[in-house]
């Protein structure tokens, strides 16, 4: 797993105590967020769609940079087979939302030793290099002008028990509000030549992403 040399924060966390930064060198693991409708692309699995020579999940695995990466996804997980990953479903929390997703990703940091997660959207291959760097240390999130990406966040694993706690009481299930809750930072990217965190959600997010993937190589991608 990918070493981070984050240096010493006290982050709290609610019901949880303060989630302490370790010095030196963190465990960060990586959850690609894959389990969004994708209405207005007629249903499809949108991290398996093709995009260059590769798919938009194999420009998100590169861009991560993570030896532990992991897939949330409910439903049918032989379908990301090819990628040799392990798919998280959101157990008893399906149905609430993209938090279920990061509540299955925090569980599965915890029982591998993680100390951070790094979430992303499946549906962003042209994340900058460097993000669990760039975040650290947790809880943060990334924003770009006036835009705040609350689901490429690197979440401290010691989360999750605040976390359990929100999705078992009836209520809201809003990432901002959950994130605000655990005093989330947002730090602050420049802005690029293109957009580095454009989500494909239409046939024209798509269309523009296959037209960039052109001269963008998989690994291949600005620092943060």
């Amino acid at each position: 797993m990918a070493g981070v040399d984050a240096g010493t924060a006290c982050w709290p966390v609610q019901n949880g105590g303060p989630a302490v930064w370790p010095s030196g060198s963190a465990l960060i693991a990586g959850l690609i967020l894959a389990g969004g409708g994708a209405r207005r692309l007629g249903g499809v699995d949108k991290p398996l769609l093709a995009l260059g020579s590769s798919t938009i999940l194999a420009h998100i695995i590169a861009a991560l940079g993570l030896e532990q990466i992991a897939i949330s996804a409910n439903g049918d997980a032989p379908r990301f087979a090819d990628y040799g990953l392990p798919v998280l479903d959101d157990g008893p929390f399906a149905g609430e939302g993209p938090l279920a997703g990061i509540l299955a990703g925090l569980d599965w940091s915890f029982t591998i030793g993680a100390t951070a997660l790094l979430s992303v959207p499946g549906d962003t291959p042209f994340l900058p290099a460097g993000l669990a760097v760039s975040l650290s240390p947790p809880p943060a999130c990334a924003v770009t002008e006036d835009r705040v990406h609350h689901l490429v966040a690197l979440w401290p694993v010691s989360a999750r028990i605040a976390l359990r706690d929100h999705l078992s009481r009836p209520g809201a299930r809003h990432v901002a509000r959950f994130a605000a809750s655990i005093n989330m930072r947002q730090v602050d990217f420049p802005s690029s030549a293109w957009d580095s965190f454009l989500n494909v959600n239409t046939p024209s997010d798509l269309e523009i992403a296959r037209s960039r993937a052109v001269g963008v190589g998989v690994g291949d991608r600005a620092s943060g």
